[in-house]
């Protein structure tokens, strides 16, 4: 038996450009203190439906950047989401403040709009929401190339029954360098 699956083509554009940077990433830097292009992160994420109880699981993938230093980052995000009955494709992009805990300790607090595709049972849909979450990086060394991330976050759906979830992300992190 030979099993099709369809591929999206936002989330698969996304891996793509995100993993299009991976050839640079343990490249040394002539100048040790130069900020990278942007940070890609990898990992994993399960969602807990507040209302219902429901829960699903799935793989993260986010590019974020950094447009003013220790102001502002913007991360992009797409994480599907599969249960037993039903596939849901969140894409998020995320306002975030950063502030350094030590130099190698991130906390970032964000906030922003998401979209939601969802299918149930055969039924398509699709919702605008609202995300707000609680990033902390740790970098092993001071340089940060590379590190991990726990991301906590709640979600809130605009659309009819107002669907609330609570979200974990946990994964790696690769610093994408700047080019010359």
């Amino acid at each position: 038996m030979v099993m099709h699956r369809r591929v999206n083509s936002p989330g698969f554009l996304l891996v793509f450009v995100a993993l299009s940077f991976v050839e640079g990433i343990f490249a040394q830097s002539a100048e040790p203190d130069t900020k990278p292009a942007a940070v890609l992160e990898l990992g994993g994420a399960g969602s807990w439906n507040v209302k219902d109880g429901r829960s699903s699981f799935g793989p993260d993938v986010a590019v974020e950047v950094t447009p003013i230093e220790k102001s502002l980052e913007i991360e992009i995000g797409v994480t599907p989401f599969y249960s037993r009955h039903s596939t849901e494709w969140d894409t998020d992009v995320l306002f975030k403040k950063p502030w350094d805990l030590t130099r190698k300790l991130e906390l970032m607090v964000g906030v922003g709009p998401a979209w939601v595709r969802s299918k149930e049972n055969g039924a398509v849909a699709n919702s605008v929401a609202i995300d707000a979450a609680v990033d902390l990086m740790f970098w092993p060394s001071e340089r940060r190339r590379f590190g991990w991330f726990v991301e906590p976050s709640y979600s809130y759906a605009f659309t009819r029954g107002h669907e609330q979830n609570l979200a974990v992300n946990v994964g790696l992190l690769f610093a994408l360098p700047s080019p010359r």
